[in-house]
């Protein structure tokens, strides 16, 4: 797919950055071969690894810049997530906002509309994380990428993820964008 992606415009850092967007959802293990898979159809068109780096983050930025980008996204309810946490399990909140939204939603590339677009295909094709599907259809219509769109997003899953997980996202989009 990533020739056919290059093929019809699809630029590098637009590959790259989706596959990256991956990693927090999926984990490394199951993004580690496509990874692989794309610099080898990268380097067999002759484009030069590595791309250009995306990262807008340091260690030291990356929990700051994400939490807000999170809230930008999500609103308040980032702040219950956090009030309501067990403070034994507070770190994974931190870590959330340091690098799922710190390392890779600051990322250039893709804007941010795009960004959780990706994220909400990649959930729906994951399948049984329901209350994250929920969470980021608000979260899409948080930044502007309203309903049609998502309806639209959700149908050109069809064939890649089937009727089950596209019926089960159908009616998360139609619980969460109930107007």
């Amino acid at each position: 797919m990533v020739g056919a992606a290059l093929n019809v415009g699809v630029t590098t850092i637009e590959i790259k950055e989706i596959l990256y967007q991956s990693v927090p959802y999926v984990g490394m293990a199951k993004a580690f071969d496509f990874v692989h898979a794309t610099n080898e159809v990268m380097v067999s068109r002759g484009i030069q690894l590595p791309l250009e780096g995306q990262s807008t983050t340091s260690p030291e930025t990356r929990y700051d810049k994400g939490l807000a980008i999170q809230k930008a996204v999500f609103g308040e309810m980032i702040d219950q997530m956090y009030e309501q946490s067990p403070q034994d399990q507070l770190h994974i909140q931190r870590f959330l906002s340091a690098n799922c939204f710190g390392d890779y939603y600051t990322r250039n590339g893709v804007n941010i509309s795009i960004r959780e677009m990706i994220t909400l295909s990649i959930l729906i094709a994951l399948g049984g994380v329901e209350s994250q599907i929920k969470g980021h259809i608000q979260g899409n219509l948080n930044i502007g990428n309203n309903k049609d769109i998502l309806l639209d997003l959700i149908t050109q899953l069809l064939p890649w993820v089937g009727y089950p997980r596209t019926l089960n996202a159908l009616k998360y989009l139609n619980e969460v964008a109930a107007f």
